[in-house]
């Protein structure tokens, strides 16, 4: 295991998961959840206290695409050690003129997540996902659950397998 949380299966704990994500976690094979402090979400605080590695914890940003006035979002799935190269890497694959991180208020309406811990799984159903290289290696990683107050822990190729998800080298290191 990872860390010094409680995993737990997490299709027997809807509790610990947002709403479309508890619909969708089913698909993810080997998905164990775990309860944490709603203070400690964010990435580096989250990974000091409960003793997770960077290399081990992936960060789902939300990218807001535009071209021609039309606006469509993708995740990008980095390591928390990276960053996601929007401007070039994301924007070309996506085909867009701009791409920006999605304002906050937009992504947690969109995703029907809270912010700190949107996930790609339970994301809706045309949103590309956009899988980083190292996260689809990795044998585990920890991402959001849809709720700042629980983790995931899946396999990094469980991300890459998700409907509408692509391995891409899109970090940059």
């Amino acid at each position: 295991m990872v860390g010094n949380l409680d995993w737990r299966p997490a299709g027997g704990h809807p509790d610990l998961l947002a709403a479309p994500v508890a619909a969708a976690v089913g698909a993810v094979p080997d998905a164990l959840a775990a309860a944490i402090d709603p203070a400690l979400a964010d990435t580096a605080a989250f990974c000091e206290h409960y003793a997770v590695p960077l290399e081990a914890s992936a960060n789902c940003v939300i990218v807001a695409a535009k071209r021609g006035g039309e606006v469509a979002y993708a995740a990008c799935m980095v390591l928390a050690t990276d960053r996601a190269d929007v401007n070039g890497v994301v924007r070309r694959h996506l085909g867009a003129r701009k791409a920006s991180f999605a304002p906050m208020d937009d992504a947690t309406r969109l995703t029907a997540m809270e912010y700190g811990g949107i996930t790609p799984v339970g994301l809706p159903a045309d949103w590309p996902v956009l899988v980083d290289e190292a996260v689809a290696a990795a044998p585990q990683v920890v991402i959001g659950s849809g709720l700042r107050a629980a983790k995931l822990l899946v396999p990094g190729k469980a991300l890459a397998d998700l409907p509408n998800a692509a391995t891409v080298a899109l970090a940059q290191r």
